[in-house]
């Protein structure tokens, strides 16, 4: 006949077993949804940074065309005017430096507008990033209050609860044992 005592250990034995698989369970799901959204902001941040990347490069590649363009209609304006001017005086001079202050100008504001997309894309890949990092976080703490929480049903179950007031580092320590078990 078993002593009161042995099915004590008996039943305390069972609930520490239950409790470690439960937080296995725990464990391995915050894990795996943890990757989860590891690997989904990734690929939203390497996504939007590949077409952050590739408006860039079609904004820088425009803004080039753009200029060669203006480029070229300054210099046709300006062999256009060089020939005027010698037909009929100086007026045309003026109306060349004046078609060549805007082409410039012109160049100028795509350059910012390519710039400004730039920027835009590299903003929301670091958002990205910055919103993986909180998941994670959060996720972690979710298993770490789940183990403790179970140390503390195990201990409330064996009659070994005392006072529910211990202190951190006891929590801490507690739930590093159990953690380190598992692995």
């Amino acid at each position: 006949m078993a002593s009161n005592q042995d099915k004590a250990s008996y039943r305390a034995g069972e609930a520490k077993a239950h409790t470690e698989e439960k937080a296995g369970q725990v464990t391995g799901a915050a894990k795996d949804e943890a990757c989860d959204a590891k690997d989904r902001a990734s690929g939203a941040a390497g996504q939007a940074t590949g077409k952050g990347q590739g408006a860039v490069e079609a904004t820088k590649q425009k803004a080039g065309e753009a200029g060669q363009k203006t480029s070229e209609t300054a210099q046709a304006g300006k062999d256009r005017a060089a020939e005027g001017k010698d037909r009929t005086g100086s007026y045309l001079g003026h109306a060349t430096e004046g078609t060549k202050q805007k082409a410039s100008e012109a160049t100028g504001y795509t350059q910012d507008r390519a710039s400004d997309a730039a920027q835009y894309t590299k903003d929301s890949a670091v958002a990205g990033k910055d919103k993986t990092g909180s998941v994670l976080s959060q996720a972690g703490e979710q298993v770490k209050n789940a183990v403790v929480g179970a140390k503390d049903a195990v201990a409330s179950t064996l009659g070994m609860g005392g006072d529910n007031t211990s202190s951190a580092t006891k929590d801490a320590s507690t739930t590093e044992t159990i953690t380190k078990s598992r692995h």
